[in-house]
Order: structure tokens, then C-alpha cells, then sequence
């Protein structure tokens, strides 16, 4: 990845009654960089894509797309992105062909371009088979194809993609990050948002949202690594005792960083060298028999802590 940032953001807030729902995000986008924005809903994902289409006036800060201002040159911005909502408005009674036939036009693309680029996106999105079917009738993950495609029919430099796969199966969201890696193969470049957090770990690098503000920024390595200070294990029950009561008993434990469930098991991140597997099973009064192993550091971890000490920082700073 080299030359100008995609983009750049300096800053950026947007206020809407008094509630902040974006408060001075600052990151950059480099040419081909898939770059994840991963909080729960309401995190201020959405605001932030808004702004940065010229859809939104920021109420303060700076926002460059493709080198042109956000607040004086949207309209210069527009015809070189795709932008994938997470209510696209697709039309229903229209064939798959047909909607991406419109869309095109709309982009101004002549009729050879538009042609080709219908047969392109197709194979893309692996719509070819389909491509006469209303789209009032394709199920969630084919709809959702669809207008990841008409988002990607005019070419376009840059794709904003707002929770692509919501609600999609766990096939069509590995189809969905095909297309984006291979997006970003030719140079595209993608600002995803997302809520899943195994999702996340696609992007190559992350900001982390929560309540308006980035809480942390990087490749999804470099944030397990340098957020979370501890070691991670899974503990297992047995098969008569209860992972719930399982779940309580490691979080009363010492040197806790973070617990949760997982499948069967309880993950645990607990300060570096506070336990190996023999005294972390030890330490369980009441579970004998329980299984320890070594795990990684998920996400979910750096979320969790992350949250605590934005929450913290804000408590003292009240105080």
C-alpha cells in the first residue's frame, strides 16, 4: 500500500440533539487496505460512513475521501465509491439484471462498459445463474449479493460496506469476504463495518468502536497481543457438572482479566503466569475433574477489556 490515504479523518464528531454520535475519530484508509470499523450497533459505524459520503455534515473535525473535502466536494466523491447500506434499496420486481442494468445507468455507464461490467460483477458476486431471477424472490444471502454488486458496478476506487453480511448464513459471508479480498487483490480499497467479531479478524487492520469513540486501532494481532495483558485457556466441565456454575466459579478466582462462555467451555484470560493448567484446575473447588488448555486471545477479549477501561477512565475522570 502506497500514496494518498483513501481515507483521512481528523477528528471527525457529529452531534444530533445533544447525544454524540460520533466524538473525534481520527483514522486513515490506505489504497487497497481492507480496514474494519467493529462495535455494537449503535456504535456510531453507520454516522461515521454517512459523514465520510457527504450524506452527513460532520458538526466538527475533517474528512477527506479520495483527496476531495467530504463537506465541500461530495458530489466529486460519490460517483468514484460503491456504498453498501444496510437497508439497500433494491427493486423487487426487477431481475437481477435489470436492477444492476438501472443502477449502472444511473452511474452513467454506457452501454458496452454496462455490459461488460453486468457479466463482471456476476461472476463476482457468483450471481450468474440468477441473473434472470426477480429480485423480490432470491433469499437474504443472494439478495445481499446483489446489492454488494450493484455497489461494485460502476468500478469503484473505494467500498463502503455497513454490515454487509447482517443477517446472512455463515456460507454467504465467507463469499462475501472472497469478493473482498479480491477487491482489494486489484486495488480497491474497503472500510467494512461489522458487529461479528470473528468477521473482524478478515480486515487487516481494526478500529474498535464503542459509544461514539475509537478505543483502539491496529491489525487484530497487534490488538490481542498489546491490549489484553494475560494468557488465555479454556476450562471444560465434565460431563455432570454445569459450565454456568463453572463459568461463576473461575470469575470469583484471582487475577481474572476477563471469563465468558464459549460453546461448552469457559474461556478465561488471566494475568500472565497467575496459573498454569495443573493450578488453574486446582483452584476450582467443587469441579474436580474439569479440563484445562491452553487457548488464544479472542477479539472478544480485547472488546471486553477495552469497554472496562473506557468505562473506568470515564468514571475517574467524573470523579
Amino acid at each position: 500500500m502506497s500514496g494518498e490515504p483513501v481515507i483521512s479523518v481528523d477528528d471527525l464528531t457529529k452531534d444530533f440533539d445533544g447525544f454524540r454520535a460520533v466524538d473525534g475519530v481520527s483514522f486513515e484508509v490506505q489504497p487497497g487496505e481492507v480496514f474494519g470499523y467493529l462495535g455494537p450497533n449503535g456504535s456510531g459505524k453507520t454516522t461515521t460512513m454517512r459523514m465520510l459520503l457527504g450524506l452527513l455534515h460532520p458538526t466538527s473535525g475533517k474528512a477527506r475521501v479520495l483527496g476531495h473535502d467530504v463537506q465541500r466536494e461530495a458530489e466529486r466523491i460519490r460517483p468514484q465509491v460503491g456504498y453498501m447500506s444496510q437497508k439497500f434499496a433494491l427493486y423487487e420486481d426487477l431481475t437481477v439484471v435489470e436492477n444492476l442494468r438501472f443502477y449502472g445507468g444511473a452511474y452513467g455507464l454506457g452501454r458496452a462498459a454496462l455490459a461488460r461490467r453486468i457479466d463482471e460483477v456476476l461472476a463476482l458476486a457468483e450471481l450468474d445463474d440468477r441473473r434472470r431471477e426477480r429480485a423480490g424472490a432470491l433469499a437474504g444471502g443472494w439478495r445481499q449479493r446483489l446489492a454488494l454488486a450493484i455497489a461494485l458496478i460502476h468500478e469503484p476506487r473505494l467500498a463502503f460496506l455497513d454490515e454487509p453480511t447482517a443477517g446472512v448464513d455463515p456460507e454467504a459471508r465467507r463469499a462475501f469476504w472472497d469478493v473482498i479480498y479480491t477487491l482489494a487483490e486489484q486495488g480497491t480499497a474497503s472500510l467494512v463495518s461489522t458487529h461479528y467479531m470473528d468477521e473482524a479478524e478478515h480486515c487487516g487492520r481494526l478500529a474498535i468502536m464503542s459509544d461514539g469513540r475509537i478505543l483502539a486501532m491496529g491489525s487484530p494481532s497487534d490488538l490481542k497481543r498489546g491490549v489484553v495483558p494475560g494468557e488465555a485457556w479454556e476450562v471444560l466441565p465434565t460431563a455432570d457438572q454445569s459450565v454456568v456454575s463453572l463459568l461463576e466459579a473461575v470469575a470469583r478466582l484471582p487475577a481474572i482479566i476477563t471469563c465468558g462462555l464459549l460453546g461448552d467451555s469457559v474461556h478465561v484470560v488471566v494475568e500472565r503466569e497467575a496459573f498454569d493448567t495443573a493450578s488453574l484446575a486446582r483452584a476450582l473447588e467443587g469441579f474436580e475433574g474439569v479440563r484445562v488448555e491452553r487457548s488464544e486471545v479472542r477479539l472478544e477479549d480485547v472488546f471486553t477489556v477495552l469497554v472496562e477501561k473506557s468505562g473506568n477512565d470515564a468514571e475517574g475522570a467524573r470523579r
